[in-house]
């Protein structure tokens, strides 16, 4: 059987005609039976799609073939053949729903007025020049960050992306305002928007990762600077660099070391939980937490 592969991707660019860019992209993912989520908007397109590996080589070459997309990093990891239950390709105001579609900006070469693009070793090498000076900010949803994160990096409270911008006019960030920020998030399209975002309320000194997490844990490991599992939302639920990957997340039944989600077997509630092996035998409608229908 040929290698089954998982592709995530992203880029901005001003698109125009939406729903032939749509029409194209579902028929060649059909064409190549491939599954995921694919979303497209006035700023450009989010992906992460899973098949066979020379069907995604084909899917790449293709969409590269679009001007706008030609400059795309597509990174590649390992998949089952069964990570997406089917293809789902939408139109959106926002291809990251931070709530402000009107204040984003694109041109061909991207977000204008992000912040600084900083490649894995340069990240590194700043915290090495300038120490806990360097705020590590996750721009993912609190509980991604269960499971792993940058070493010290501030966690906002958030449930969703539309979150954020609540959060930081809320001034419980104000403080770092003029401290060296680098933020963060799975792939790089949502700190690339973040990092936008900061800089025009005020925050001063800016990067982003450029790739992502997946970018420097292919770089780094566990030797670097992150910490734990990373969360991917397939049906994988996480992925470790190596198999010296600590183990940040706690069961929350009996507080034991795990990185394994789980969905709550209560139909009303269906929240993610964080279970160990032992309590997720336990995970049945009739046992859920309370709090969790409410989270």
């Amino acid at each position: 059987m040929e290698p089954q592969k998982v592709i995530l991707y992203y880029g901005f660019t001003p698109l125009d005609d939406l729903g032939a860019v749509r029409l194209w992209q579902r028929e060649l993912c059909e064409r190549l039976d491939l599954k995921g989520r694919i979303l497209l908007s006035p700023h450009g397109i989010n992906g992460t799609l899973g098949g066979a590996m020379s069907a995604l080589a084909t899917y790449i070459k293709r969409t590269k073939e679009y001007p706008g997309f030609k400059g795309i990093d597509f990174k590649w990891s390992e998949g089952t053949g069964h990570d997406f239950p089917r293809l789902r390709v939408r139109v959106r105001d926002e291809i990251v729903t931070f709530g402000a579609p009107g204040e984003l900006e694109v041109d061909h070469r991207g977000v204008v007025g992000g912040g600084a693009r900083l490649k894995p070793s340069e990240v590194n090498e700043l915290v090495n020049a300038r120490g806990d000076d360097v705020v590590f900010f996750d721009a993912r949803n609190a509980f991604e960050a269960k499971i792993g994160r940058f070493k010290n990096a501030v966690v906002p409270d958030v449930k969703a992306t539309r979150d954020f911008v609540g959060e930081l006019e809320s001034g419980k960030f104000d403080h770092l305002k003029e401290r060296p920020i680098v933020t963060y998030c799975t792939g790089g399209v949502r700190c690339e928007v973040l990092s936008s975002v900061m800089k025009k309320r005020g925050f001063q000194e800016v990067y982003q990762l450029d790739g992502g997490i997946v970018r420097y844990g292919e770089e780094f490991g566990d030797d670097g600077l992150w910490e734990g599992s990373l969360y991917i939302f397939d049906s994988r639920m996480s992925h470790e660099f190596s198999d010296d990957s600590k183990t940040l997340g706690e069961c929350e039944r009996c507080a034991s070391p795990t990185s394994k989600f789980y969905n709550c077997a209560n139909l009303v509630c269906r929240k993610l939980i964080l279970l160990c092996a032992t309590c997720k035998g336990d995970n049945v409608s009739t046992n859920c937490s309370p709090q969790h229908q409410f989270l």
